[in-house]
Formats: structure tokens, C-alpha cells, sequence
């Protein structure tokens, strides 16, 4: 099947339309930063992800679409000449020869996490976590319940965190608490949709992947992760009416439920958004075996794509 192409004024036309999108999204973020503001919400999506929105609104069209007329985009990381004169195409194997390790990483990530069901009984304790028997906090604000109400929590509900990077704050008190211990090694083999975490993590996924990723679907892992950062905090321990945000209390029968109803809504917009991404970085043949995959509960060794053996061969 011929690369897909899009004619000068088309891809130009799309590069504007993401830009105003993208602008969209950061205005107040942009408006804090310029008055020096502070948000204990808002924030974390430009410091922990260290995407700035400058990179947010460059706008890419996916691996494999040759851009006509592009010639500025020949000096592009990850861009190669498509088969027009002066146009430009992003290369998924310049990608995955660059960044091998990398490309196995998310491609394993993506694939098996969707693979798994989702688990639904966390309720958010992660976050009461990072703050169990320790009078140091990460943010400044007070604890909704006070520090032995918080404590009291977490030490009625069973710890069943699975993802690492949100596992890494708890308090050494509340480490042997977990179902289990996580270490970064294991990852790829604990991760699952109804993690708020992963769902977040796709969109660190996707700036990592570049031009890869069309401009539309890195906005749209960016719309999911604003979206479960506010359940992410407004479940917490924090007491944030200062910022207008209204507690979710997970410490309460209502609450759970709440929560729960949100976390399954996000387990499915993120499975949909590793589809498109799979699909959009490696073709739509990938995408029917990520759904296979997910049907069958496929072993994490069946989850590698012959594209990630190829490469590895290669290297070898």
C-alpha cells in the first residue's frame, strides 16, 4: 500500500488547526507561568512530563506520511525524504534504529497493558500513601482529614498499587502495606488500564515517540491526561478548596463509587488511545494484533511485535 500523502496546503492547514488547539489547552498555564503562579493540580503536567508548550503545539503528522513541500523538515529529527522532491516523511525505522531499547519499551508497555483487564479496587490510595506516618509532605497543602485521619485510611483499606512510578513516593511505612513490592524491572508485566497512571503515561508515551504520533492524537493523550489528574487530586488527601477543587472522598461508600465510575471510563478511553497509537506509530496490521492480544490475555512474551524482533535481530 503507497505512504499516505498530504499536499502542502492540506498538512499546513492541519499544522495551524493543532497549533490554536494546542495554545488552547496551555493558555492558562501560560498565564499562570507568566505571573509566576503556582498550581498544585495544573503544574505537574509540564514539570513531572517535561513537555513544554512550545513542544506541545508542534504539530507532526504520524510515521509514514510523506509531507509535500517540506524541505525545512529534512533537518528534523526522525524525518527522512519521502519520494517527492523536497518532501519529508517521519521514519519509524530511523526511530527504532536510534532507539531501540526505547521502541521495545513502549511498544510492550502499550501492547500488554492493554492486554490485561483492569483492576478497579485501588481507589486512589496512592496518593495517602505518600503521605503515611510522615509529617513531610510533597505539597504543601493541609491534609483533608489531618495527619492520624489520613493515617486511619489507609491503614483500613488494603494497598493494591501497580504502578511503580506512583509506588516510589510511598512513605516507608506505607511500602510493606502494598500487595505487593514494585520495582521498575517489573513493570511491563504489572501495568494495566484501570491504573490512572498508565492512562497518564500515554501521554508521556506519545511525546516520546515524536513525529511518530500525529499532532491530533498527542492532544488527545494530553486531553486524557488533564482529565485523570483532576480525579488524581481531587481523590487525594489534600485539602485543595483553596484552587476550587471539590473532594472525591474516597474514605466513603459514595466516594468509591464515584471514583471507580470515572477510573473504568478512562481504562477505555486509554485502551482506545494504545490502539491509535499502535496503529498510527507501527500501521493498522498492528493494531488487530493488539486486539487479538487483548481477547486471548496473550503471554507477555507472544506480546512482541515481528517488527521488535526484526529490530533486535539487526542489532545483534
Amino acid at each position: 500500500m503507497p505512504a499516505p500523502v498530504l499536499d502542502h496546503a492540506t498538512w499546513t492547514d492541519r499544522e495551524r488547526a493543532h497549533r490554536v488547539r494546542a495554545d488552547e489547552l496551555t493558555a492558562a498555564h501560560r498565564e499562570r507561568a507568566a505571573r509566576g503562579d503556582k498550581h498544585p493540580v495544573w503544574d505537574f503536567l509540564f514539570t513531572y512530563y517535561s513537555y513544554s508548550p512550545s513542544q506541545l503545539r508542534r504539530w507532526h503528522p504520524g510515521a509514514g506520511v510523506q509531507l509535500d513541500a517540506a524541505e525545512e523538515r529534512l533537518g528534523w529529527r526522525w524525518y527522512s525524504p519521502g519520494a517527492a522532491p523536497g518532501s519529508a516523511v517521519p521514519d519509524a525505522d530511523a526511530f527504532a534504529s536510534e532507539k531501540d531499547a526505547l521502541a521495545g519499551l513502549i511498544e510492550r508497555m502499550l501492547r500488554r497493558t492493554a492486554a490485561r483487564p483492569g483492576q478497579f479496587g485501588c481507589f486512589g490510595l496512592h496518593e495517602w500513601a505518600m503521605v503515611y506516618r510522615d509529617p513531610e509532605h510533597r505539597h504543601t497543602a493541609p491534609l483533608r482529614l489531618g495527619q492520624d485521619g489520613t493515617d486511619a485510611v489507609v491503614e483500613a483499606h488494603d494497598l493494591r498499587c501497580t504502578h511503580f512510578d506512583a509506588f516510589r513516593f510511598f512513605t516507608p511505612d506505607a511500602v510493606p502495606r502494598n500487595r505487593q513490592r514494585l520495582s521498575r524491572t517489573d513493570q511491563p508485566e504489572l501495568e494495566q488500564p484501570g491504573c490512572l497512571h498508565a492512562g497518564m503515561d500515554l501521554y508521556k508515551w506519545a511525546t516520546k515517540l515524536g513525529p511518530l504520533v500525529p499532532g491530533e492524537l498527542l492532544l488527545d493523550t494530553f486531553d486524557l491526561v488533564r482529565d485523570i489528574r483532576l480525579l488524581d487530586m481531587e481523590a487525594a488527601p489534600y485539602d485543595l478548596s483553596a484552587w476550587g477543587v471539590v473532594p472525591v472522598p474516597i474514605e466513603t461508600a459514595d466516594g468509591k463509587a464515584e471514583y471507580v465510575r470515572r477510573q473504568r471510563a478512562f481504562a477505555d478511553r486509554g485502551n482506545e488511545l494504545r490502539r491509535r497509537l499502535l496503529a498510527a506509530w507501527l500501521g493498522a496490521g498492528q493494531v488487530a494484533g493488539a486486539q487479538s492480544a487483548q481477547a486471548a490475555q496473550t503471554a507477555p512474551d507472544a506480546a512482541r511485535s515481528s517488527r521488535s524482533v526484526m529490530v533486535r535481530s539487526a542489532a545483534s
